[in-house]
C-alpha cells in the first residue's frame, strides 16, 4: 500500500478515477436524544425502553439522533488569482 506524507504523518493512499487521495482516518459517534426534553440516552435500546416505560411521558416522536463525525486536523493549502 502507498502512503502520502500530509503534515507530517503518513496516509495511506487510494486512487480515486486516477488521482492519488490521502485516506484520512475519521471517528463518528451516535448521540441519541429526547428532542423535547433534550435527555442524551446510551444508545436507540434505551430510548425505545424510554418510551415502553408507562412511568414516562416519552413517546417515538420525541427521538433526535445526531452523529458527530470527527476527521483529523490538516492544513489545505490552496491557490487563488490576486
Amino acid at each position: 500500500m502507498k502512503y502520502k506524507n500530509i503534515d507530517g504523518k503518513d496516509y495511506p493512499v487510494q486512487n480515486v478515477d486516477g488521482n492519488e487521495v490521502p485516506v484520512i482516518p475519521a471517528t463518528a459517534k451516535e448521540i441519541v436524544k429526547n428532542k423535547r426534553t433534550g435527555k442524551i440516552y446510551a444508545s436507540k435500546d434505551e430510548f425505545e425502553k424510554d418510551v415502553s416505560d408507562p412511568l414516562t411521558d416519552t413517546k417515538q416522536e420525541d427521538f433526535s439522533q445526531d452523529v458527530e463525525i470527527t476527521v483529523a486536523s490538516l492544513k489545505v493549502f490552496g491557490k487563488t488569482k490576486l
